[in-house]
């Protein structure tokens, strides 16, 4: 797996967690073991340009998901074709403030968005209800598994 974290941003974050993550991620929702993904964090300037020209939505937002090969969630013993996944932009002072908003660390908010991020380039939405209740809900699993707040199903009684 190819996980390439570039920080671009004058934020610090832990750049080796947010590449695990993306790899436990990939490796959970059964994408091919040679699969490309990259994550890039920007200031909110640069995220604020790429909201306009993407969303026509001003003001910098949190996370982007751009896909590339339109890949799509594996089920086990049959991983999706080797591609390129896409890139998920972050911006951490988007992130900051959001995470002060919610009682953690702008870390954690960063593991929530970059599992938000890679569910995107795998195709789940939150448009409708029903899809926001599956995205969040899978979203929500695979952060507490990853974070060891919870046991994955299998190993649950």
């Amino acid at each position: 797996m190819s996980i390439e974290v570039n920080n671009e941003s004058a934020v610090a974050v832990d750049e080796e967690e947010l590449s695990l993550l993306g790899r436990y991620l990939l490796e959970n929702l059964y994408v091919h073991p040679e699969a490309e993904l990259s994550i890039i964090l920007v200031d909110e300037e640069a995220m604020e340009k790429l909201h306009i020209e993407w969303m026509d939505i001003p003001g910098a937002t949190d996370v982007l998901s751009f896909p590339m090969d339109e890949l799509r969630p594996g089920v086990p013993g049959r991983v999706t074709p080797a591609g390129v996944l896409g890139d998920i932009v972050l911006c951490p002072q988007v992130a900051a403030e959001q995470a002060e908003t919610a009682g953690h660390s702008m870390q954690e908010e960063l593991l929530l968005l970059t599992t938000h991020g890679v569910l995107h380039l795998l195709g789940y939405d939150h448009a409708e209800p029903e899809e926001e209740r599956e995205m969040f809900g899978l979203q929500r699993e695979l952060l507490s598994y990853y974070l060891g707040r919870e046991a994955p199903k299998e190993t649950r009684s």
